[in-house]
């Protein structure tokens, strides 16, 4: 039976092929947006907390980290395929949910335009401690270099995030997954891990539990252990907002094939194993960077006690590469630069995909999807907010040298314990709703994927929930009542831009 069918896609098109070439190696050409999403975990949920879990947990943690990859993939393939069977973004069903209409939309804008700039601002902040370390300012100005170094690196990623393109984000973002999957994978060979203990890890789901050492360490002394796996959750794989900007920029890539997928099965169907390949690659991507840092710290850290922490989360895993060589360090830390930068970048890429597919749902007059100021705007928002955080952090080393640094993660944990974990229940739950009110029969998912989101949904949303609660009690689920609250009231503020629309 031939590989190849052919159908002609629109010259306008910059990233489809002349034909369907339905082989695997025209498959593997096409990919890119998973590495997009994959990129903007490596930097933060696969150097920094894969390494944290596997010191504090050993290699139980895995199990967990596992479970969490399968649940996040399954959600991003319901929503991709729902999109290839419509053309419709989640966020154009979810305007149709009970209540008035569009108000989940309106609470989603109002927690990423508070979530987004302390993402940004933490990557910013990981990357200066990096550039410290490296450049032995650590502690100039009252030891607060790593923050001088956030400032430049940030100031740097606005520039590059207004001047880019999708073209270039994907062959970026794409070239440093590679190259640090490749060191990671080299490097995990010649430290030569318990393969045995690592596979029975996999498989394990039971209780976590911290070391008696990590009771001595400030952070962990009043952390919860459901917190530190709700932040895991929320970091690894990438969050919420990651998923519902991937299928922007599938429209990117694939749009024209789209077009004739509506009406052409054979495109539909090669549409879908393209997504499907993209997909897997990616998840396995960060699987393996998963395995990799959870043994580093399981062989290299755990023994010595150190933890990532702190303001210090990625010097510590240099000794990872060197035990496999000293010529490895300086190959770590170039990696480690690209892929906290990538991610950093890649975060500010999210939040345009985002309002770009509100704006898509709202059917604004003034602004329609891809409108060019709606980029501009949402670049600078996410950026004028992390750089007032770290302005203001910089100010306070600079005029209370004796208070306690910033520690990073508790800085991240409240906006991460929504973005990361409460959105991706939020997607599950409403993938179901979607496939229920909206799929044809040819178009619902499988047994398989409605028990994943159900069981994606249970998990991330109780994780969510729980993790708010061990933070600050009732604080957190209040504030996040009080936003979907704001949410209808703003919904039915513009009821009337909504009047007629279909």
């Amino acid at each position: 039976m031939p590989l190849v069918s052919k159908y002609r896609v629109p010259s306008s098109s910059a990233h489809q092929p002349a034909t369907l070439d339905r082989g695997f190696g025209s498959i593997l050409a096409q990919l890119g947006p998973g590495a997009i999403v994959a990129s903007l975990t490596i930097g933060s949920g696969e150097l920094v907390f894969s390494t944290r879990g596997g010191s504090l947990f050993g290699y139980h943690i895995l199990g967990l980290f596992v479970l969490v990859l399968l649940l996040k993939w399954s959600l991003v393939i319901v929503s991709a395929r729902h999109w290839i069977a419509t053309g419709r973004h989640p966020f154009e069903r979810w305007i149709d949910l009970p209540g008035p209409r569009g108000w989940l939309l309106f609470s989603f804008l109002i927690l990423a335009a508070m979530a987004f700039p302390v993402w940004v601002s933490f990557h910013a902040s990981t990357v200066g401690t990096l550039l410290a370390s490296l450049t032995g300012t650590a502690q100039s100005l009252r030891g607060s270099g790593s923050l001088v170094w956030g400032i430049i690196v940030l100031v740097a990623a606005v520039l590059l995030a207004l001047t880019g393109s999708f073209a270039r984000m994907e062959k970026l973002q794409t070239a440093i997954v590679a190259l640090m999957l490749l060191s990671m994978l080299v490097s995990l060979a010649l430290l030569n891990p318990s393969w045995t203990e690592m596979i029975r890890g996999v498989f394990y789901l039971g209780p976590l539990r911290y070391p008696e050492w990590a009771a001595g360490l400030p952070e962990f002394a009043g952390r919860p252990v459901w917190l530190e796996a709700a932040t895991y959750a929320g970091v690894l794989g990438g969050g919420g907002y990651d998923y519902l900007a991937y299928i922007t920029w599938l429209r990117e890539k694939h749009g024209s094939t789209l077009a004739r997928a509506q009406s052409e099965p054979d495109a539909r169907v090669w549409l879908r194993r393209v997504i499907l390949v993209d997909s897997i690659v990616s998840f396995t991507a960060v699987l393996l960077f998963t395995g990799a840092f959870v043994a580093c710290g399981v062989i290299l850290l755990a023994p010595q006690h150190q933890v990532p922490s702190g303001t210090d989360l990625l010097t510590l895993q240099s000794q990872f590469v060197s035990a496999g060589g000293a010529w490895l360090r300086p190959l770590y830390f170039t990696g480690a630069l690209l892929a906290i930068g990538g991610t950093l970048y890649g975060t500010i890429e999210v939040a345009p995909a985002i309002l770009n597919e509100l704006l898509r749902a709202f059917r604004w007059k003034n602004f329609s999807a891809g409108d060019p100021r709606a980029r501009t705007w949402a670049v600078r928002w996410c950026s004028f907010g992390a750089l007032v955080l770290l302005i203001g952090s910089l100010l306070q080393r600079l005029l209370a040298p004796n208070t306690e640094p910033l520690r990073l993660v508790a800085f991240l944990t409240p906006a991460n314990l929504f973005t990361g974990v409460m959105a991706c229940g939020i997607v599950s739950l409403l993938n179901l709703w979607t496939n229920w009110r909206f799929s044809q029969s040819g178009q619902r998912m499988n047994p398989l994927l409605i028990i994943l989101n159900f069981a994606g949904a249970a998990l991330f949303l109780g994780l969510g929930l729980k993790g708010y609660w061990d933070l600050s009690a009732w604080m957190g689920p209040a504030i996040l009542a009080a936003t979907l609250g704001l949410g209808m009231i703003a919904a039915r503020l513009f009821k009337p831009r909504f009047d007629g629309l279909d």
